[in-house]
């Protein structure tokens, strides 16, 4: 019989105690040291050996001894050790090379977070290379739920296919800005002309040009809690400082208008909108829009503003951009394709400036140069706007009674309200709900090791409230674009959970 290696021992060592490579990851943590995913996986597949510290504190995780773990009779294993030098032949110098320097991630990156895709979606796909099956309620991407890209437009971009083998202007096609720009007049954005119009590969890309077109190091950007995380992250990439507003709970998730102001100051430049809103699906009524712009007037402050949901809106809630009532200040809209049109992977957003371009000639200078430095936008993905926006609108079938999108986010939404300890605001709009767990019920300290409980437990991916620069660990994101029969699975798996969960 051949002799065990380490990693078989390893890998019975962990059955016996039923523990699973994240397990490892999170134990090591709780002592204070650090275990990669690539890492363990590596040792329980036999590629490398761990060093002697790596050993012992897996020994101690394990509650083996070490010498046991090693091999046999305590000699390391055979299999390739960790860092080693490739092993010379005859031929070559047995001199050992120097040791590679280490290569780190920029410390920009040190305040960076997209939880929508992070360590706890990893865990997801981790879990999934096992063979689990993984609920993912913690991205709105439509396509895997069924949502077709309408007929219409899969046709036109076929047809133009032979057109699009070049580049574009950098600010997009022309029949692709006429088209947006007639969408923005429609919307009564005041002042738009064509060259104000920009194409990017999703509204995303934009948004970090923007960033970087505005922010110095120092200048305060003010940006709703919850947001969209991108926002923050572009923000704090481009050298700015993201100040987070709060959004009311109590007044259906609309901006608290004092604590907006209240955290304006000198080093102020603009004021971020994200309506309708990701993660609440709020749609902000004219008046609170109205009183948003008197701040910006007041503190003579840009307005972005993120509407890439504006068609999703439902029970009769009217979509305003707020553009339309500032004419008077500079203003950048952002929308698109993505969700709408269900065309996620296709990659077409817009953004249309607006109001008082005078005050702003040297960031629309900005603008331009990095619009240049990446030559142009998707072109195949430009060269349906015209048709999406100008033809049948099939998502309107989804959002009324009786659709898809309202059926399923009213089926959402009253069996979260009825968990007992579980609460959440109507959305309005969109695919999201962000409802509130009663965190002393619960004894929830860290929304991210729910997170990653409810996965364990239940296979269910959500995004933590964390995750959307929500101050508390007392939300959470669903999205409820699956189908109904697997939502009430999920709301029945859900409510299972809460029954009996208690965080250690």
């Amino acid at each position: 019989m051949l002799q065990e290696t380490f990693a078989d021992r390893l890998r019975r060592a962990m059955g016996e105690k039923n523990l699973k490579q994240a397990d490892l990851i999170h134990a090591a943590a709780q002592r204070g040291e650090r275990l990669g995913k690539s890492q363990v996986s590596q040792y329980v597949s036999g590629k490398v050996v761990p060093r002697a510290a790596t050993l012992r504190l897996l020994a101690d995780i394990l509650g083996v001894p070490e010498t046991w773990l090693a091999t046999a009779d305590g000699a390391r294993a055979s299999a390739r050790p960790e860092t080693a030098p490739t092993t010379p032949s005859a031929s070559t110098s047995t001199k050992r090379s120097a040791t590679m320097r280490e290569f780190k991630k920029s410390n920009k990156l040190d305040n960076v977070l997209y939880d929508v895709r992070g360590p706890v979606a990893d865990e997801a796909a981790r879990m999934e290379d096992e063979g689990l099956r993984i609920l993912k309620l913690n991205i709105g991407n439509p396509a895997p739920f069924g949502f077709r890209t309408p007929d219409e437009v899969v046709h036109d971009m076929r047809q133009q296919l032979p057109d699009c083998e070049g580049y574009s202007d950098s600010r997009g096609l022309f029949s692709a800005r006429k088209a947006i720009m007639q969408y923005a007049q429609i919307k009564h954005l005041p002042n738009v002309s064509m060259d104000g119009i920009y194409t990017g590969n999703g509204v995303s890309e934009l948004i970090q040009l923007c960033m970087n077109a505005l922010l110095d190091t120092g200048d305060e950007i003010l940006i709703p809690s919850p947001d969209y995380p991108l926002w923050t992250a572009c923000a704090t990439l481009a050298g700015g400082t993201p100040v987070h507003y709060l959004c009311d709970e109590q007044a259906e998730w609309t901006p608290d208008l004092a604590d907006m102001e209240a955290k304006v100051t000198s080093n102020t430049k603009a004021i971020v909108i994200i309506n309708p809103n990701n993660p609440t699906g709020a749609v902000y009524p004219r008046e609170v829009l109205e009183q948003i712009v008197d701040i910006a007037r007041r503190h003579q402050l840009m307005i972005f503003s993120d509407e890439i949901y504006d068609r999703l809106c439902m029970d009769g809630h009217e979509h305003i951009s707020i553009a339309s009532l500032a004419p008077d200040l500079p203003c950048v809209t952002f929308s698109g394709l993505s969700k709408s049109h269900m065309v996620a992977g296709y990659r077409i957003g817009w953004m249309v400036l607006s109001g008082n371009k005078r005050c702003m000639r040297d960031f629309i200078y900005g603008i331009n140069m990095l619009s240049n430095m990446r030559l142009c936008s998707n072109v195949p993905a430009q060269s349906i706007v015209q048709t999406a926006l100008g033809g049948y609108q099939s998502v309107e079938r989804y959002v009324e009674p009786g659709g898809r999108v309202y059926e399923q986010r009213n089926y959402v939404y009253e069996a979260l309200n009825a968990i007992d300890g579980i609460t959440a605001v109507k959305p309005k709009a969109a695919f999201y709900i962000f409802p509130k767990i009663d965190v002393k019920k619960f004894n929830i300290t860290d929304d991210e090791q729910f997170a990653l409980d409810l996965l364990h437990e239940k296979r269910i991916l959500i995004t933590r409230g964390g995750g959307f620069n929500w101050p508390e660990p007392d939300h959470f994101r669903i999205v409820y674009l699956p189908r109904m029969e697997v939502l009430r699975e999920a709301m029945t798996d859900l409510a299972d959970f809460f029954a009996h969960y208690r965080q250690a």
